[in-house]
């Protein structure tokens, strides 16, 4: 039941967002944060919240740059919250610094499965995405991160599957390494001391955002998709000890609101995806519609539109038929296990489309932005540069490395182990 905060009338913002009283560019984007502030800790009846998701939809502001910033806010301080300052502290200690890479989390998303209910249990990358594309691909961002750990570090944020056969959660419960990730360990308490043993961690949703819970059945009878569907990827519970950030998006018209909100919450290095299918990942079957947010001098952080392709990888193109799933997370599982120990063909489909996001992960952190002096792997680095002035075919070669000497493996068993200590 809600508890109506007496201190709080939302009438006037419902009454204001019907359709005929607003244009799209209309709306205060803080008005509309406070309300769904209201939500995580169950203020609004569940009346109020249906017609302010609802209405948020209708006029699109919930595809607004700026209503997407402020109530990305309000949703991570509704979340448990983590001590940045000991994962700061725990990122100096690993001194993982290499070319622009200062060694902080990197936060991967890509097909982010909105969160559907919270789990009741008896840093500096992020990658991640919005989910939903209606695409049934294999669990690359969950493969990606992994292979990224060996030089990053790196902060999954995911759930288990809502449209795909098997989500990031799903899969890496089913690894054996030889024990599988306890993933209900991983809490905002406990992962400083996960990144002190790995530099990979998997920060699943519903240990963070447990007041989603005021709104889980709500948005499952709602006709539509509501803005929580897109606020995940900007909601890492590590927020501000994030350095860099891969986040794909379900449509291409998402791409710059997204990098715009990205910037006003203060991102200094970010790459916002959507393949040209409307695929929420960097595509392996042809053109990929990214905005870059990067600070190219200082306190002037930009957005850059530009397109990929898989040559400006050095790799083939190949149809998203050629890269689905298996049919269950344990088989997910296990293609997962083959493609990090190296046990998979040079040339098969899904292994090109993770290096691409992969390499993606890499070249935002910067590390590919090294001199001739910084060697990783023992080789000179690839200092063409493609799209966004970004050393793309470095990227691949890092990533090919870290498969080849099994480095993401060795941290997502570190990764395993803490959570099972």
């Amino acid at each position: 039941m809600a508890h109506e905060n007496a201190s709080y009338n939302i009438k006037p913002l419902l009454q204001s967002l019907k359709p005929k009283n607003i244009e799209p560019a209309d709306g205060d984007a803080a008005a509309i944060a406070l309300a769904v502030s209201q939500i995580f800790t169950n203020q609004l009846q569940p009346a109020q919240t249906a017609v302010l998701l609802d209405r948020l939809a209708l006029n699109g502001l919930d595809q607004r740059s700026d209503v997407l910033a402020k109530c990305a806010i309000v949703m991570r301080e509704a979340a448990e919250p983590v001590d940045v300052q000991a994962l700061r502290d725990v990122a100096t200690k690993k001194n993982l610094k290499m070319g622009a890479y200062e060694g902080g989390l990197v936060r991967c998303v890509l097909h982010f499965p909105y969160i559907t209910e919270v789990l009741t249990v008896s840093l500096k990358c992020d990658i991640v995405g919005t989910g939903g594309d209606g695409h049934s691909t294999f669990n690359i961002s969950t493969a990606s991160s992994i292979i990224a750990s060996s030089l990053l570090l790196v902060a999954k944020h995911g759930n288990r599957a809502s449209t795909s056969r098997s989500g990031s959660s799903d899969v890496l419960s089913n690894l054996k390494t030889p024990q599988s990730p306890k993933l209900e360990n991983v809490t905002a308490s406990t992962l400083p001391s996960v990144y002190e043993e790995s530099n990979y961690a998997f920060l699943f949703a519903p240990n963070f955002h447990k007041g989603f819970r005021h709104v889980s059945s709500i948005r499952k009878e709602l006709p539509e998709p509501s803005i929580f569907n897109l606020l995940g990827p900007l909601t890492n519970p590590a927020g501000p000890a994030i350095e860099a950030s891969v986040i794909g998006v379900k449509a291409k018209g998402l791409v710059r609101p997204f990098a715009e909100a990205l910037r006003l919450n203060g991102a200094k290095k970010a790459l916002v995806v959507c393949g040209d299918e409307d695929l929420d990942e960097v595509s392996c079957a042809g053109p990929t519609h990214c905005s870059m947010v990067l600070e190219r001098s200082r306190n002037a952080v930009e957005i850059e539109d530009f397109m990929l392709h898989p040559s400006d990888f050095g790799l083939p193109s190949h149809p998203l038929s050629s890269v689905s799933p298996g049919l269950t997370p344990e088989e997910n599982g296990r293609i997962l296990t083959r493609l990090l120990n190296g046990d998979i063909l040079e040339d098969d489909p899904i292994l090109h489309f993770v290096l691409m996001n992969t390499a993606s992960l890499f070249v935002i952190s910067g590390i590919c932005d090294r001199t001739d002096e910084e060697r990783i792997f023992t080789h000179d680095p690839i200092i063409e540069t493609g799209p966004g002035r970004g050393r793309w075919k470095e990227g691949i070669r890092l990533a090919r490395h870290a498969i080849s000497t099994g480095s993401g493996w060795d941290m997502l068993k570190k990764f395993a182990n803490a959570t099972n200590g």
